[in-house]
């Protein structure tokens, strides 16, 4: 962090960001440089690990960055029930058969919102990560213009806070399997 410090100093660099820290990590980089964004795994299924740094992130007013808001796909209900070899999320335990069945029965709450708002459970999820705060700023991954355009239109889904109380309570922390 010293080293980014002097290159943020040198007008090298505009911004200075980390990637999966925790409070104390985040609080000790701080002191030496303050740090404009936090990037993690985020998502309505597996927080834990953010929502711990994100009352820090808050506190110190750092941005936060989550990749795979859509759990890597799981989100969207698009997943295979069984991957091939060649994908690389047959590694991950969450997409292992008996955590993927767990964890897939969880979309029908994605789709009640979904059916709600006229929109797809992939967009809900990052609705529901939007309405986390103006700090968060996802980045969904994609390889089709198709979803790059659903996932922007993600933005304009208004959810209640009905709706993300219902959501939130539906994916308390903890409920993914294979984390």
């Amino acid at each position: 962090v010293g080293a980014m410090a002097r290159l943020k100093e040198q007008g090298k660099i505009r911004a200075l960001g980390l990637c999966e820290v925790n409070p104390t990590t985040l609080r000790k980089a701080y002191a030496v440089c303050p740090i404009d964004a936090v990037q993690s795994e985020y998502s309505i299924l597996y927080r834990e690990q953010a929502e711990e740094v994100l009352k820090t992130m808050r506190e110190l007013t750092v941005s936060f960055v989550p990749y795979a808001p859509l759990g890597r796909g799981l989100l969207t209900g698009a997943v295979p029930t069984e991957l091939s070899k060649d994908d690389e999320r047959a590694r991950h335990p969450r997409f292992f058969a008996e955590n993927l069945a767990k964890n897939l029965e969880l979309l029908g709450h994605l789709e009640v919102i979904a059916g709600r708002h006229g929109c797809t459970k992939g967009q809900v999820a990052l609705a529901w990560l939007l309405a986390q705060g103006d700090d968060i700023i996802p980045i969904p991954g994609t390889k089709t213009m198709s979803r790059m355009i659903e996932n922007t239109n993600a933005a304009f889904v208004d959810l209640t806070a009905e709706d993300v109380a219902y959501l939130s309570a539906a994916f308390p922390p903890g409920v993914a399997a294979g984390f």
